[in-house]
């Protein structure tokens, strides 16, 4: 896309908070009351609850402080405040904290397919969706189709991510994923496998990281490492 990778610095360490300050939030007695995280004790278990509450609240600030206060050369004003929005609105209401309102009301509820991925195109999708357009904000030579192909594909991906996920939920193990496994189960969250089967959650996966790969063909081989991400989003153990 003719950027330098130092470039893209400050918007990969802001997604990197954003999801840091959704997982110590997340992890709340008020929302999942989780005890482990990759490995360790919660933010909340290790510290205490206002600990954490704050700890995530100035995790999210520090992100668009982050993006606002950074000065790569390759990257516009222009270019920084679409950043800033695109984040933004991955991170409110239209992003994690509406799909994470969706997730809370869905709990011990029969719900469909339908609905199952519109909750997690915003809690989960939403996020991933910002981390490629992200980049593609600092590039202005894209065109219209290339953007269009770009956010199709992030769309996929991050879909196929969360069913990955919840298929691990199932098959995998805690000492693997740093995470206690049958959480979902245990509190009768709605699951891809749990709505479609196990399966049919597995074939859904493949279809949504062909279409994606599919999505990249129009960018050639500046998308070599995007196609491999899909692949590695429902090839992953952890």
């Amino acid at each position: 896309m003719g950027l330098a990778a130092s470039d893209l610095d400050a918007p990969a360490a802001a997604v990197e908070l954003i999801h840091s300050y959704s997982l110590v939030h997340d992890d709340l007695p008020a929302m999942d009351d989780d005890d482990l995280r990759r490995g360790q004790p919660t933010t909340h278990r290790a510290f205490d609850e206002a600990t954490a509450i704050l700890a995530g609240d100035a995790l999210q600030v520090l992100a668009f402080s982050l993006l606002a206060r950074d000065r790569a050369t390759g990257v516009s004003p222009e270019a920084r405040l679409k950043m800033i929005q695109i984040l933004a609105d991955a991170s409110g209401t239209e992003g994690m904290a509406g799909g994470q309102a969706l997730d809370l009301s869905a709990v011990g509820r029969q719900i469909n397919l339908e609905e199952l991925e519109a909750m997690h195109r915003l809690k989960t999708g939403a996020l991933i969706r910002a981390s490629v357009l992200l980049a593609a904000a600092c590039a202005p030579s894209l065109n219209a189709a290339e953007w269009d192909a770009l956010d199709g594909y992030s769309q996929d991906i991050g879909l196929a991510f969360q069913i990955q996920d919840d298929i691990l939920d199932v098959e995998g193990n805690t000492e693997d994923l740093g995470k206690t496994i049958g959480a979902d189960a245990a509190r009768a969250k709605p699951t891809y496998p749990s709505v479609l089967g196990l399966s049919a959650a597995k074939t859904r996966a493949r279809e949504l990281q062909r279409r994606a790969s599919d999505r990249l063909l129009l960018l050639g081989e500046r998308a070599k490492i995007l196609t491999w991400l899909a692949a590695y989003v429902v090839d992953r153990r952890v």
